[in-house]
């Protein structure tokens, strides 16, 4: 009786000790896909910011694309001489204020 006693006591304090570890394990598994989750998130924010900042500086490019087109033009000179040198064309007419 006493032997079979301490081997019931011995496989229960077992099976006691082995749901405490899986226990255990579950908590830390828990909380590494809590951490990771948040991580994720905050992968997929800067991951949008990015997105964002791509746009934009596509914008941009377009933007200066435009620019540099207008500068090669035969307006963006006229404009300028007429802007920096005050030149005209001979039968442009200027009005001036007193």
């Amino acid at each position: 009786m006493k032997k079979q006693k301490r081997k019931k006591r011995k496989s229960n304090t077992g099976r006691i000790s082995i749901l405490c570890i899986g226990i255990f394990l579950i908590m830390v598994f828990s909380i590494q896909m809590v951490r990771l989750y948040q991580k994720n998130q905050e992968y997929v924010k800067q991951e949008q910011a990015l997105n964002e900042q791509v746009k934009d500086l596509k914008k941009e490019k377009e933007d200066l694309s435009e620019y540099e087109e207008y500068i090669k033009s035969d307006e963006y000179v006229e404009d300028t001489a007429k802007k920096k040198l005050g030149l005209i064309f001979d039968n442009e007419i200027i009005f001036r204020e007193k």
